[in-house]
């Protein structure tokens, strides 16, 4: 069992070495820009994705709202999953319209949607980058494996390759945490 959880632990290591890129650090450097500018002017950062990656979303959003490393104002985010919106939405039009028709109610031009999937597949995440980008929205997508058919359809994309779910989850997380505080160093500079 101690051999097993090593493994793991190595497993994750290397999808982590594998992600770091000069593409996906550069990518990643001028996407915390754009959110600290989008910041600034109090458009606001909309992030979706389902089951473990809406719990991502969810912890994205919240880190960004609350505190993170340094005292700071609430910065404004929402992770796009009130519970009576998907289950009215996803009953009167079906569940690859959740994330769209918030997408429609909460975005504007000038803010920015956040996607993620882990097989790079989800229509519902498709479909609200989509209406992001036709509003005037940046997009971003955090993707797995192949980068499914999201890949190619954001202003911003970072694929993290692997074949389990968690191990890609494991990345995205990592990388939306180094955003985050990349964000804060930009915006209260004097805090760090």
């Amino acid at each position: 069992m101690q051999e097993f959880i090593r493994s793991a632990f190595l497993d994750s290591i290397q999808a982590m070495q594998q992600f770091i890129s000069e593409d996906n650090l550069n990518q990643l450097k001028l996407l915390s820009q754009d959110m600290a500018s989008l910041f600034e002017r109090r458009s606001r950062v909309l992030i979706c994705g389902n089951g473990g990656s809406h719990c991502d979303a969810m912890h994205f959003a919240e880190e960004l709202t609350g505190r993170f490393r340094k005292e700071r104002g609430a910065l404004p985010a929402m992770a796009l999953g009130d519970a009576a919106h998907i289950t009215c939405v996803a009953n009167d039009y079906g569940f690859d319209e959740i994330f769209k028709r918030h997408v429609e109610a909460f975005g504007n031009a000038g803010d920015m949607l956040i996607g993620l999937s882990t097989s790079g597949n989800s229509a519902n995440v498709e479909k609200a980058l989509k209406e992001a980008h036709n509003m005037g929205l940046k997009t971003v997508a955090f993707l797995g494996k192949d980068g499914g058919v999201i890949k190619g359809l954001c202003d911003y994309e970072f694929i993290v390759s692997g074949e389990t779910s968690d191990r890609i989850q494991e990345v995205h997380m990592a990388a939306l945490h180094i955003i985050i505080e990349a964000v804060e160093r930009q915006l209260y500079p004097d805090n760090y």
